[in-house]
């Protein structure tokens, strides 16, 4: 089955969410407090936005996935309001392409992807 971009990136973002939640709680962190604000540094569309320039700017990832985020950058969907357009489709199309991966069952390349994000390549 085909899915929409943005069915992906729904996917996505819950992937992308739990492997962070998971690293910063084997990272010692225990208090929820500070579990949500570290969090931010990884989750908020700002910062996937520069996780993602940085997978770019590396030439981490392959051509096809660099397809696949363009492809989830310009669905067309709902916007927060607190994040600029640019930030905000940049940040869909991270949590398409995570999406898309699952979905494809290649967890590996997701370990690989997300352990540069949180900079244990």
């Amino acid at each position: 089955m085909t899915y929409s971009p943005l069915v992906l990136a729904y996917m996505g973002d819950t992937i992308y969410e739990q492997y962070i939640r998971e690293f910063l709680i084997k990272s010692g962190i225990s208090k929820v407090s500070l579990l949500q604000e570290k969090s931010l540094d990884y989750v908020s569309a700002k910062s996937q936005r520069k996780h993602l320039e940085r997978l770019y700017n590396s030439n981490f990832l392959t051509e096809e996935e660099c397809e696949i985020i363009k492809w989830g950058r310009n669905a067309n969907g709902i916007r927060k309001k607190n994040v600029d357009i640019i930030t905000y489709r940049l940040a869909t199309g991270l949590e398409t392409l995570i999406g898309k991966l699952y979905f494809d069952n290649n967890r590996e390349r997701i370990e690989q992807i997300m352990n540069f994000i949180v900079g244990e390549k």
